[in-house]
């Protein structure tokens, strides 16, 4: 660079008056966020809202099916098996043939009595 190139950059306080210079002006003044910077924070803040609201979404999804949904499952299976290893055992100890005459009576029923104590 040739010294006409930066002393273009500057401008030197020549007379001795006590006025600051262009640069120091800038300087001293306050540093605020500029709009760029405005706009990411904004963006961090809803992505954050929006990171915040689907934790709590799957908290909440997690609760229904920890709470409801497992339990509720887990009893109408372990009903329908329980009937099928009675009607076996029945059937092996006594000459006894148990037969569901209604296969959608049955479900219903289990369905029913499985969410009765819920």
């Amino acid at each position: 660079m040739s010294e006409a190139s930066q002393a273009s950059f500057v401008e030197a306080n020549i007379e001795g008056d006590n006025s600051p210079s262009p640069l120091s002006e800038v300087d001293s003044l306050p540093s605020s966020p500029t709009t760029s910077s405005l706009e990411s924070t904004t963006e961090d803040e809803e992505e954050s809202d929006a990171e915040r609201e689907w934790k709590e979404s799957l908290q909440q999804l997690e609760l229904l099916l920890t709470m409801v949904v497992v339990p509720y499952i887990g009893k109408y299976f372990g009903r329908k098996c329980a009937y099928w290893g009675w009607a076996k055992f029945m059937e092996w100890k006594y000459p006894v043939e148990v037969v569901v005459t209604s296969e959608k009576t049955f479900k219903g029923t289990g369905a029913v009595e499985a969410a009765a104590s819920l």
